[in-house]
C-alpha cells in the first residue's frame, strides 16, 4: 500500500510538472490571511473532467487512514512530499467547471460536455470521479490552513473580488458580470463547501461501517418520496460483485408498503430516521434536493413541528481528516458568511439569493452542531478546540464594515421577508443559547449561567411569540374589511337587479313546495311502485336542463327543440358469448332480429357522458375531419382514432368516441282514463291486428282481391302515417346513431332503406343493459343506484333513443318485425321460419317487441286502449315462455342443501307446469321427483331476466325504483316482481291464464327445434349463464414459461415459437410477431394475435406476451398499447421483459381489474388513451403482432 501510495504520488507531480500554467503568481489578502496562489480561471483555460490518476491517489490515501498505515508507519510515508496546494488543483477546477455550466456560462458546447457532466454524477460513475474528487479535496484541506484553502476556493470559483472588496456592493454595479450566473456560483461555492465538511460516511474519511454509507443513501433516496424496490436498486452504487449492500440495510431503515390493485410495492422511511435528512445531501441532483426539502417541509407540518431543515449531527473523522473541522471556525468563511448575511438585511434586488442565504444557515447549523458534539463528549473545557459560537460574537474584520455573525442573525429573525428562514434562524439561536448553558454549567458559576442562558431562550421566545400574534392580528383586520367590502357588493348588486331576484325567489319557492307535494306522493305510494303498466310511477314532470361543453349554453332537453346529443362509443362484443366457436355470420345474409342465448356476438355502447350541442358536435367533428385531411402524407399514421370511421376524441375528456347519441325527453305519464284489458282481451285484438296487416301486406303486393278481408278492430287505420314527435334536429341525430349501430353492428357501408336498421338500434340497448346487469350482479351491488353517472346517462338516453327510433324507420317494416317477433310467442301460420323458442334470447325478445309495438299502437285511433297494457302483458307473455326455456333446459342434478319437508305453492305449481311439458314431449325431458329442487332452479335461473327487464322499464319509462332495489339485503325478489307488476309466484302467470297460455305452450314444445334441440342437435344454454371470465393463470410465473417453451409453431414443422402468446379470453397459445403464422383477414395480411381477435373477441383481444411478461391490448388492426402484467415479484414490481430475474407469482387483485376492464368493454378506451399519452405506440405495426 506505502509503495503504491508513493509512486501513485510521483505519478501525480509528473503529471502536475507544468504547473502553474495560467498566469504570474498572486498573492491572495482576505481577513487577516495572506496566501500565495497562480492566477487560474476554469472559465478560459483549458481544464479536464478526465482525471485518473488524482483520483486514484485520493482512494489510496483514504485507504491509508481506513488501515491505520498512516499512523503507524509515519516516518515511511512521503508526507513531506506532498504539496496540498497541487493536491488540490485538479479535483477544485473540475468542480468549478460543473458550477459554472450550472450557472449557464458554457454554451454552444455541443452535447460532449453536457453529457460529460451527467456521467461525471451519474450513479454508475459518480463513486469513482465525483466523490473521490470531494475526498481529495477533503484530503488536501486537512493538510492545509483552512483560511487559504478557502482563499484558493474563492480564487478558482472567480468569486475572490466579490469578498474581498471594502465596498461589498461593488458587485452590484459591475455592469461587465453576469448578476444570476455570479450568484449561481456563490450557491455552488458554498454547497462545495458544506460537502467538504459535511460528507464523512467514508470509510478512511468518517469514523463509520461499510453499510453507513449504504443506509444513508436509502435514507435520502426516500426522503424524496417512497420508492420500488428497483429504483433503490438503480440509485445505489454496485460494488466489484455486483452487489448494492440493499438487501442487508433495508429493512431497518424502511418499511414495505404492499402495492393495492394498480401501482408498486413502494419502501417507506422509518419515521425515527428523519432526523438523518441532508438537504445539502452531495448526491441529490437540483431536481432531488427541491423535491426532497418539500416532502420533508410537508411531514413537519402534517406532525405538527416547525419547518426548518437544521443539518444532522455526522459522525466523527478519522484523525488523519480530523483537521477537517476547522474549515467551519476559520475567518475567511466566516467572514463569507457576515457578507451573505448583511446582503440579506434588505429585499433581493437580484443581489443575493433565498438559496445562498440558505446554505449559509446550513453551515453555520453545522458548526453549531460540531461544537456541541466536541462538548458533549469532552471532560473539561480545555479539551474542546472547536469554539465557533464565541467567534460568531465578535464584530466582523476588514473588509467587512458588519456586526458579528449572531447579531445579524438576531436582525435577520424578524424581518418580514425572510419569513420562510425564520424557523432555521430560530433553530441557530437556540444552539447557541444551548452550548453557551453548556459550556458555563462546566465553570464554577453554572447555576448563574444556565439561568442567563435560559433568559436567552425566553427572550428569543417572547419575540417570536409577539410577532405572531401582531401577524395574527393583521389577518383577522383584513378579513373583516374584506367581508365588510364583500357585503357592500352584495347589497348593491340586490338593489340593482331587485325583478331578477324577485323572479328567483318565487321559482325558488315554486319548486321548494312542489318537492314536498312529490315527496308527498311517493311516501303515499312506495308500497306500490311499478315500472310497466298502467299503473306505472314516472317521475313528476320537471325540466331536463342541460350544459353543451363546447359552447357552455344551457338548454332544456324538449321533443321540438334543438338536438342535444351524448358522446359514445359503439363496438362489437364477445364478452357474453358461451359460443365462441360460432362462425361470425356472413353480413349481407344475417337476420339479427333474433339473438341467440348463447350471446355469441352483441353490439356494445358506452358513452364518457359529456353532452353537446348536435350542431356543436357536428362543427367539432368536421374540423377534425379538416385536420386530418391536411395531415401531409408522410405524417399520414395511423393515430389513436381513426377518422375515416366516424372516430373521434371527446373534447373534454379525449375519450375514444364514433358516434354520438340524441338526448331526449322523460315519457309521458300513463292515461289512466282508457280502458286497460286483460291479457286474453289484448290477445285477442292483437291477432286481429296483425291479420289486417298481413292482408294489407298482400294486398300491396299481389295486388289479389280473392282474399277474404279479416275484420279490423274499431279504430285501427292501416293506412294511418303518424307525425313525427320530433324536430328535424333530434330526427337528424336519431339516424345518424341508428346507422353507426348498422355500420359497426354488420361492418356494412351505410343503407338507410336496409329494414336491419331498426333492429341493430334495439340490439345495442338490449346488450349493453345485459352487460351492466352482469357486472352488478358480479360485483354484488345494488341494481339500482350504484352505477356512475356516465352509466347511468348512457342507459337513460340509449334506452329513449331505442323506443324512439322506429319513428326513422318505414312503418311497414317495424309493423313486419313486430309480427315475425310475436310469432315466437303466438305461433302465426303466414310467418315463415320462425325459431323455436330454445334459440332465442328472452330479454332481447322482449325489447324488441316491447320498442316495436309502438309502431302497431300507434295505428289504434280510437283512443280507448294504452300501449302501457300492452308492454304489460308482453312482459308477462315472456316470462311465462322464459319460464318454459328454463324448465326445458334445467339439469336435475342432486343438491346438498336441505330440503323443506313442507311443500309450497310455488313447488306446487312448478311441478305442475313440468309435468305439462312432459306430456308434450314425452321422455326427452327426465323425470324431476323435487318439487323444491325445480323451483330453486327456475328462481334462480329468471333472475337475471327480471333485473335486466327492471333495468329496461326504468329507463324507458322513468320510473322511481323502489327503496329496497337501492340496497343491497332481503326482500330483493318482492320487490323486483312488484316492481315489474308481476307476482311474486311467478307461476301464477301461467296458472291464471292456463286455458289462454295451454295451447301456446303447447305449439312452443311441438317445434321441431325443440325436440332437435333437446336431443343433441344443437348447443343448449342452460340458465342462468355464468359470469364470463378471463382464464386462469398459474400462481407460478415459471410454470407459464415452461408451458410456453414447450409451444411449437404451428406452421414450420416443429420449430419453436419465438414470441409465444396466450389469449386470456379463451386460452389458446399463438405464434405472434411471426411471418409464419399471418393470416389474410378482410384482404389483409395480420398476424396471428390481430387474426385471433376477430375470431375470439369481435376485434378486441387481451393477449399475455409470455418471454417478455407483457400483456397485450388490440383494437382492430392499427390499434393497441402494452399493460401491466398481472405478475408481481416479491418486492410488488411487474418485471416487463424479464430483465431483473426475480422470481413472479399472480396478483389476483390485478388480474380481476383487467378482467373487469374487458367485462366493462373499456380496453378500446384504454388504448385510445394510451395511445394519446405516448405516440410511439401509433408508430407499432399492431397489424403484425
Amino acid at each position: 500500500l506505502i509503495q503504491a501510495y508513493k509512486r501513485c504520488l510521483s505519478a501525480l507531480s509528473h503529471c502536475l510538472g507544468g504547473l502553474p500554467d495560467g498566469d504570474q503568481p498572486i498573492s491572495l489578502s482576505l481577513a487577516g490571511h495572506s496566501v500565495d496562489t497562480f492566477r487560474y480561471q476554469v472559465s478560459q483555460e483549458k481544464v479536464s473532467i478526465h482525471l485518473p490518476v488524482c483520483r486514484l491517489l485520493a482512494g489510496l490515501h483514504v485507504l491509508l487512514s481506513r488501515t491505520e498505515v498512516a499512523s503507524r508507519f509515519p516516518e515511511q510515508l512521503p508526507l513531506s512530499e506532498l504539496c496540498p496546494h497541487h493536491l488540490i488543483e485538479l479535483p477544485l477546477r473540475c468542480l468549478v467547471l460543473c458550477a459554472q455550466v450550472h450557472a449557464g456560462m458554457w454554451r454552444r458546447n455541443g452535447f460532449s460536455l453536457i453529457n460529460q457532466i451527467y456521467y461525471y454524477h451519474n450513479v454508475k460513475c459518480r463513486v469513482e470521479m465525483f466523490d473521490k474528487d470531494i475526498i481529495m479535496l477533503q484530503a488536501g484541506a486537512s493538510m492545509m490552513d483552512p483560511n487559504h484553502f478557502l482563499m484558493i476556493v474563492l480564487s478558482r470559483f472567480e468569486l475572490f473580488h466579490i469578498f474581498s472588496s471594502t465596498d461589498i456592493r461593488k458587485r452590484y454595479r459591475e455592469a461587465n458580470k453576469d448578476l444570476v450566473q455570479q450568484n449561481t456560483l456563490i450557491e455552488e461555492m458554498l454547497h462545495l463547501i458544506i460537502m467538504i465538511v459535511g460528507e464523512r460516511y467514508v470509510v478512511g474519511v468518517g469514523q463509520v461501517e461499510p453499510l453507513d454509507e449504504v443506509r444513508r443513501e436509502i435514507i435520502h433516496q426516500l426522503s424524496i418520496r417512497p420508492m420500488a424496490h428497483s429504483e433503490l436498486v438503480k440509485a445505489l452504487p454496485e460494488n466489484g460483485n455486483k452487489e448494492t449492500g440493499l438487501e442487508r440495510v433495508i429493512d431497518s431503515v424502511a418499511s414495505f408498503k404492499k402495492p393495492g390493485v394498480t401501482g408498486r410495492g413502494l419502501y417507506e422511511l422509518r419515521p425515527e430516521w428523519n432526523k438523518h435528512f441532508n438537504l445539502y445531501y452531495h448526491h441529490y441532483s437540483r431536481a432531488d434536493q427541491s423535491k426532497a426539502e418539500e416532502a420533508q417541509r410537508k411531514l413537519r407540518r402534517q406532525n405538527g413541528e416547525d419547518t426548518a431543515l437544521p443539518p444532522p449531527l455526522p459522525p466523527s473523522l478519522c484523525p488523519l481528516f480530523a483537521s477537517l473541522v476547522n474549515l467551519l471556525q476559520c475567518d475567511v468563511l466566516l467572514a463569507i458568511q457576515g457578507a451573505v448575511l448583511q446582503w440579506a438585511m434588505e429585499p433581493s434586488g437580484g443581489g443575493w439569493t433565498e438559496s445562498m442565504l440558505q446554505r449559509v444557515l446550513h453551515l453555520v447549523g453545522m458548526a453549531l452542531l460540531e461544537e456541541q458534539h466536541q462538548l458533549e463528549n469532552s471532560r473539561t473545557d480545555d479539551d474542546v478546540t472547536f469554539n465557533y459560537a464565541s467567534r460568531i460574537t465578535r464584530p466582523g474584520e476588514a473588509p467587512s464594515t458588519s456586526g458579528s455573525v449572531l447579531a445579524l442573525l438576531e436582525s435577520l429573525q424578524n424581518i418580514p421577508h425572510l419569513e420562510a428562514h425564520k424557523d432555521m434562524i430560530t433553530w441557530i439561536l437556540k444552539m447557541v443559547g444551548s452550548i453557551k448553558t453548556i459550556r458555563e454549567r462546566t465553570s464554577s458559576t453554572s447555576s448563574i449561567t444556565i439561568s442567563l442562558g435560559q433568559g436567552l431562550e425566553e427572550t428569543v421566545r417572547d419575540k417570536d411569540k409577539a410577532e405572531r400574534k401582531r401577524k395574527a392580528e393583521m389577518a383577522r383586520l383584513r378579513r373583516e374589511k374584506i367581508m365588510a367590502q364583500m357585503s357592500e357588493m352584495q347589497k348593491h348588486f340586490i338593489s340593482e337587479n331587485k325583478e331578477l331576484f324577485q323572479q328567483s325567489m318565487e321559482e325558488l319557492e315554486a319548486s321548494s313546495s312542489s318537492a314536498e307535494h312529490s315527496s308527498h306522493s311517493s311516501e303515499l305510494t312506495c308500497t306500490s311502485q311499478v315500472c310497466v303498466g298502467p299503473w306505472r310511477m314516472g317521475r313528476s314532470e320537471r325540466r331536463q336542463l342541460v350544459v353543451c361543453i363546447l359552447c357552455q349554453e344551457e338548454q332544456e332537453v324538449r321533443g321540438h327543440g334543438r338536438a342535444m346529443v351524448l358522446a359514445a362509443f359503439i363496438q362489437r362484443s364477445t364478452v357474453l358469448s358461451k359460443n365462441r366457436s360460432r362462425n361470425l355470420p356472413v353480413p349481407e345474409h344475417y337476420n339479427p332480429l333474433f339473438m341467440h342465448p348463447d350471446l355469441s356476438l352483441g353490439i356494445h355502447t358506452a358513452s364518457c357522458g359529456h353532452i353537446m350541442h348536435a350542431t356543436c358536435w357536428q362543427r367539432y367533428f368536421e374540423a377534425v375531419q379538416l385536420k386530418e385531411q391536411r395531415r401531409q402524407q408522410r405524417l399520414r399514421v395511423h393515430t389513436s382514432y381513426d377518422v375515416e370511421n366516424g372516430e373521434f376524441l371527446c373534447p373534454l375528456c379525449e375519450c375514444l368516441s364514433n358516434t354520438v347519441i340524441p338526448l331526449l325527453p322523460h315519457a309521458s305519464p300513463p292515461d289512466h282514463s282508457v280502458e286497460h284489458p286483460s291479457l286474453e282481451a289484448w290477445l285477442k285484438t292483437t291477432n286481429q291486428q296483425i291479420a289486417v296487416l298481413h292482408s294489407a301486406h298482400r294486398k300491396q303486393s299481389d295486388g289479389a282481391s280473392g282474399w277474404v278481408e279479416p275484420v279490423a278492430p274499431k279504430g285501427f287505420k292501416v293506412n294511418f302515417t303518424p307525425q313525427s314527435p320530433f324536430s328535424n334536429s333530434i330526427s337528424e341525430m336519431i339516424n345518424t346513431f341508428s346507422m353507426s349501430a348498422y355500420k359497426v353492428g354488420l361492418k356494412v357501408n351505410p343503407n338507410e332503406q336496409d329494414p336491419r336498421v331498426p333492429v341493430l338500434s334495439w340490439s345495442t340497448c338490449a346488450y349493453t343493459i345485459q352487460s351492466i346487469e352482469n357486472l352488478l350482479m358480479d360485483e354484488k351491488k345494488p341494481l339500482f343506484g350504484s352505477l356512475p353517472c356516465r352509466q347511468d346517462d348512457c342507459l337513460s338516453s340509449l334506452t329513449r333513443f331505442s323506443a324512439a327510433c322506429w319513428t326513422s324507420a318505414p312503418l311497414t317494416t317495424v309493423h313486419a318485425h313486430f309480427i315475425r317477433l310475436f310469432s315466437v310467442l303466438v305461433p302465426d301460420s303466414q310467418v315463415e321460419d320462425a325459431p323455436c323458442i330454445l334459440n332465442v334470447d328472452m330479454f332481447h325478445l322482449l325489447v324488441y317487441s316491447v320498442l316495436s309495438y309502438s309502431s302497431l299502437h300507434c295505428l289504434e285511433q280510437s283512443g280507448r286502449s294504452s300501449v302501457d297494457s300492452g308492454h304489460r302483458h308482453l312482459l308477462q307473455l315472456i316470462t311465462v315462455a322464459h319460464l318454459v326455456q328454463i324448465l326445458l333446459t334445467s339439469t336435475t342434478e342432486d343438491q346438498s342443501m336441505d330440503e323443506d319437508t313442507e311443500v309450497s305453492e310455488e313447488q306446487e305449481l312448478t311441478c305442475q307446469l313440468y309435468r305439462t311439458l312432459r306430456q308434450h314431449l314425452g321422455s326427452v325431458l327426465p323425470e324431476v321427483s323435487s318439487g323444491w329442487q325445480l323451483w330453486s332452479c327456475v328462481k334462480a335461473a329468471i333472475l337475471p331476466f327480471l333485473r335486466t327487464a327492471a333495468l329496461f322499464f326504468h329507463y324507458l319509462n322513468s320510473a322511481v325504483p323502489p327503496a329496497d332495489l337501492m340496497v343491497e339485503g332481503p326482500g330483493q325478489w318482492e320487490a323486483l316482481c312488484s316492481y315489474l307488476s308481476l307476482p311474486s309466484n311467478l307461476l301464477l302467470l301461467h296458472q291464471d291464464h292456463h286455458t289462454l297460455l295451454e295451447p301456446l305452450i303447447h305449439r312452443w314444445c311441438c317445434h321441431p327445434g325443440v325436440r332437435q334441440n333437446l336431443q343433441g342437435g344443437g348447443v343448449i344454454i342452460r340458465f342462468p349463464r355464468e359470469c364470463n371470465r378471463l382464464i386462469n393463470l398459474p400462481e407460478d410465473y415459471s410454470v407459464l414459461i415452461n408451458q410456453a417453451s414447450s409451444f411449437t409453431c404451428p406452421r414450420s414443422g416443429g420449430d419453436k415459437s419465438r414470441a409465444p402468446t396466450l389469449c386470456l379470453v379463451c386460452g389458446a397459445m399463438l405464434c405472434s410477431q411471426s411471418y409464419c403464422c399471418q393470416m389474410e383477414v378482410e384482404g389483409e395480411d395480420v398476424g396471428a394475435c390481430t387474426a385471433h381477435t376477430f375470431t375470439c373477441g369481435a376485434g378486441i383481444g387481451l393477449f399475455l406476451r409470455v418471454r417478455e411478461s407483457q400483456v397485450l391490448f388490440v383494437a382492430g388492426k392499427t390499434k393497441g398499447c402494452f399493460y401491466p402484467p398481472p405478475y408481481l415479484d416479491d418486492y410488488g414490481e411487474t418485471d416487463q421483459g424479464l430483465k431483473r430475474g426475480n422470481p413472479l407469482h399472480l396478483c389476483l387483485e390485478r388480474y380481476r381489474k383487467i378482467e373487469r376492464l374487458w367485462r366493462q368493454h373499456g380496453i378500446a378506451e384504454v388504448i385510445g388513451h394510451a395511445q394519446e399519452a405516448n405516440q410511439t405506440l401509433v408508430a407499432i405495426d399492431w397489424q403484425h403482432l
